[in-house]
Formats: C-alpha cells, structure tokens, sequence
C-alpha cells in the first residue's frame, strides 16, 4: 500500500513539472485554410499582427478557416491576415471561398465581424 502512494506521489509530481513546460510551448498553425475550394497550409506558427492585417481571413465555427488571397495573387501581403469571426444566422453549411462567404453574407445567412485584435502573419503554401 505504500508502494502505491509512494507511486501515485511521484506520478503527480513529475506531471505537476510537466505542464509548465507543455503549455510554454509556441501553439502550431491553423494547419489547413480553404482558399478558392481548395485546401492550403500554412507555413508557420502564427505571430500576432495586432490591427495590422490586410489580408482577409474568415474564422468559420466548426471547419476550416477560409482565406481571400494566396501567394500568385497580385494582393498578397505575405499572410498578413485580418481576422474576421464569422457566426451563422441559419444552419451552418461549408463555405470554401471568400465568394462563398461573400455570398452567404449577402443572402444573410451569416454575419461577418471584423476584429482587429486577432489580427496575424502567418504565410500559406499553396
């Protein structure tokens, strides 16, 4: 029986060392953004922008974000995007394109909000 706390002590303690550690590391990329139907990576752990972004990217709840522009692109800023949180005002349906999103805004069934706060860099490859 002692056995068994002294093993449940050393078990939390090594995680009790753990976790500061864990959670200091850099948080990873979105991973993958539609952009034009397609699918793109990003390149890059995300850096904060604060009200800098110029490139339009679209935070969709429960898919992929979408982003306006690509590198080829003749108005690509390198990834600096501008955040804007997308919420749903019918049942949610998967927009692949920044026309999409557009389109879906246009026909009220979403509501787009730009913020400024979210804003950063963080290139794609296509």
């Amino acid at each position: 029986m002692k056995r068994i706390a002294a093993m449940f002590v050393a078990v939390v303690a090594v995680m009790a060392l753990l976790a500061p550690a864990a959670s200091a590391e850099p948080a990873v990329g979105f991973g993958e953004l539609y952009y034009d139907g397609d699918v793109v990576r990003t390149v890059v752990p995300p850096a904060a922008m604060k009200k800098a972004g110029t490139d339009p990217f679209y935070a969709i709840p429960n898919q992929m974000p979408v982003i306006g522009t690509a590198p080829g692109d003749t108005d690509y800023r390198g990834g600096q995007w501008a955040w804007h949180d997308v919420t749903w005002n019918v049942a949610p349906y998967e927009l692949t394109s920044e026309a999409e999103v557009q389109a879906a805004a246009t026909a009220g069934d979403i509501t787009i909000t730009r913020v400024t706060a979210k804003d950063f860099k963080c290139p794609v490859q296509p």
